[in-house]
């Protein structure tokens, strides 16, 4: 892919608001045939590529994961030229190595969402039609991400399985213990149906899920949102990290 005409997206789930290092050149409204994304594209310059970002959630975060306008959101950024996405997503851990502020590059997801809007090929929109979904994230570039973590010293779990559930609450112990045997790794709510749309767009699409708590039975601590917004601050240092060293890897490419 040549640095000319890449355009980097980076999808900001919860702790992700705003991209403080991004240098902004301009953001823009968009209301696409689907309606409206969930914040303005904000378009700018990171380690010397160009970026648009996009706040799932809004900015300010205020759209629960089961409101989230994923097909206006993914169409938008197809329109807007993007070549690839990294989606970060904060998630609780279920595995044990995946403790909070760890971060998971996942290779496979398992969908327990139910009635959200979750495929371009709706018989309305698009003529009906179906796309292979063996592996949901794009091998080559989850490989990258991975590479430039282990550039910055910052330990990532390679691959593993992510749980999508509905939300906005967090999960009882019986549903963390049947995610666990179905073969999650982490859980989180807004992985599907952004996965899916990127493949039907074309878009190869990436996942950093950074761990912000132990998934309900997983600690004999109560989940609070001030160890979750702990865990978020430390860990975005790591997300921006590996996010720039990947752009930076890019000239050299």
């Amino acid at each position: 892919m040549s640095n000319a005409s890449s355009l980097t997206a980076i999808i900001g789930g919860t702790g992700l608001n705003e991209y403080p290092s991004l240098l902004i050149s301009h953001e823009k409204v968009v209301t696409t045939d689907l309606g409206a994304t969930s914040a303005p594209l904000v378009f700018g310059e990171l380690m010397g590529q160009s970026v648009v970002f996009l706040a799932r959630h809004g900015h300010p975060h205020k759209l629960p994961p089961h409101k989230v306008n994923y097909r206006a959101n993914m169409l938008a950024l197809k329109q807007a030229g993007v070549s690839e996405i990294i989606a970060v997503n904060a998630v609780g851990g279920i595995s044990e190595n995946m403790a909070p502020e760890a971060i998971c590059i996942p290779d496979q997801i398992i969908d327990y969402t139910h009635g959200r809007e979750d495929t371009f090929f709706d018989g309305i929109y698009r003529p009906l039609d179906h796309v292979d979904f063996t592996y949901p994230y794009d091998q080559d570039l989850a490989a990258q991400l991975s590479f430039a973590a282990e550039s910055k010293n910052i330990i990532t779990q390679k691959t593993g399985v992510y749980g999508a559930t509905q939300g906005p609450r967090l999960e009882t112990i019986a549903e963390i213990n049947r995610l666990e045997k179905d073969g999650c790794d982490v859980v989180g709510m807004t992985g599907m149906p952004e996965a899916v749309l990127a493949r039907e767009l074309e878009l190869p699409y990436a996942c950093l899920a950074l761990v912000v708590n132990r998934a309900a039975g997983k600690s004999d601590r109560v989940i609070t949102m001030d160890d979750i917004r702990s865990s978020l601050e430390v860990g975005m240092h790591k997300i921006h990290a590996i996010i720039a060293g990947y752009l930076a890897s890019k000239d050299n490419g």
